[in-house]
């Protein structure tokens, strides 16, 4: 037991240390105005917030305020008991006389990072609404991506309370502010945040609105544009606009990080371009389903397409009442639904490909449609769409496919280059 303390110990102070390393990287960022220093601290974030726990923030707090002050106190409130070594560690890194708005910022925000992971112990909401009046005070361009970073968590944070619509107003004040400054990585940040937001309490129109008055600044980072093309698939997919959002939805996975990093964006991007392809009438790749770390997520979608292009309705109808759960967790059941109209389409195609003549009864009966008046809407629609090549007996209740042209005297193969055109576009 000893031992395992002892280790921990040295974890900390190893944590301390390079907590040190990143204050001493954003001061110099801002003395010397380039944001290299600040890029090598951002990017440390995640390997850093990962050892972060209540012994470290409170060792730092005692070792970088001075030994009375509203600040100390307040960042001490959001933490627990002292745990035992504060005391050396507080001798070994030599506080400063005066503890400066950015460190406060940082602290802050490692704070905020411990206590977003600990919800049912600490109180993120208290100290991430510190960190958002903290980061308000600054107009810096050095400091924007941190400054990016502590507006995710305040929405994060809020998020995870059940209260992210009540911040709505403060988040589109702060975004007109990040962009009369033009801090860019504030404005990508604040504009996800928002379509998040109005996604999850499906407020399209909202979410619409936003896109269409506000414009996505070029300079975003990666991440953060790719979590702007999926949100716009998500919306375009909504609004039918199906060409649009599978656009987006490629560009948002092409952005994504690769391997296992961004493992969980990239399950939820494909699952959604799995069932918006479906819904334009594409087969999706098979490799798709085979990439490590997707076939266990996409299973129920990989059985969504097999029934989608057997064009068998009873299969279709299994698929969705044994996945309706995970299409609902998933933000995809009503798209789900209207791939009906797309498996009606698919068995009209196959039967009208195998009866030159066939009768609108026995259509219904194949595709388990109502009634032959059904079959005959069903029969009449996929013909003006171009799906079929036939025409309608009304009076004998039958149809009769005509006789299939040669496929390269149409428009097929023309129209297959351009797609593999505004593919590599």
């Amino acid at each position: 037991m000893g031992d395992d303390e002892a280790a921990r110990a040295d974890a900390d102070t190893l944590t301390l240390e390079d907590i040190k390393e990143q204050v001493r990287h954003i001061e110099k960022a801002v003395q010397t105005k380039e944001t290299r220093f600040m890029t090598r601290t951002v990017r440390s974030l995640v390997p850093l917030r990962r050892r972060l726990n209540e012994a470290v923030l409170l060792r730092l707090a005692q070792a970088y305020f001075p030994g009375v002050s509203p600040s100390k106190d307040a960042f001490l409130a959001f933490l627990s008991a002292a745990s035992s070594g504060s005391g050396e560690t507080a001798r070994a890194l030599r506080p400063p006389a005066a503890c400066s708005q950015r460190r406060k910022c940082f602290f802050t925000y490692c704070c905020c990072y411990t206590c977003s992971t600990r919800i049912a112990r600490l109180r993120p909401l208290a100290v991430s609404q510190l960190l958002w009046q903290r980061t308000g005070q600054f107009n810096r361009r050095t400091l924007d991506m941190l400054t990016a970073r502590a507006y995710f968590y305040y929405a994060r944070s809020h998020e995870l309370a059940g209260q992210l619509s009540t911040v709505r107003p403060q988040m589109l004040q702060r975004l007109r502010t990040c962009t009369l400054r033009q801090d860019w990585h504030g404005c990508a940040t604040l504009t996800n945040c928002l379509l998040r937001s109005y996604l999850m309490d499906r407020l399209l129109d909202q979410a619409a609105r936003l896109v269409d008055k506000c414009a996505f600044p070029e300079l975003a980072p990666n991440h953060e544009l790719a979590r702007y093309h999926f949100y716009l698939g998500r919306i375009r997919a909504a609004q039918l606009q199906y060409s649009r959002a599978a656009q987006h939805l490629q560009q948002a996975l092409r952005k994504a990080a690769s391997g296992q990093r961004a493992l969980g964006f990239r399950q939820i991007c494909t699952k959604l371009q799995v069932v918006v392809q479906l819904l334009i009438g594409e087969t999706p790749d098979r490799q798709a389903f085979r990439e490590q770390g997707l076939r266990r997520p996409l299973a129920p979608y990989l059985r969504l397409t097999q029934a989608v292009r057997s064009g068998r309705l009873a299969e279709f109808n299994t698929v969705l009442r044994d996945n309706a759960a995970r299409f609902k967790a998933d933000n995809t059941w009503l798209l789900c639904v209207r791939l009906r109209h797309n498996v009606i389409k698919v068995g009209v195609r196959q039967v009208a490909l195998s009866y030159s003549r066939i009768s609108l009864a026995a259509v219904a009966s194949k595709l388990q449609l109502d009634s032959a008046e059904e079959a005959e809407y069903v029969a009449a629609k996929a013909i003006r769409d171009g799906v079929i090549e036939a025409t309608i007996d009304h009076k004998a209740g039958t149809l009769s496919s005509r006789e299939t042209a040669d496929l390269y005297g149409t428009a097929e193969p023309a129209d297959q280059f351009q797609q593999r055109i505004n593919f590599c576009l």
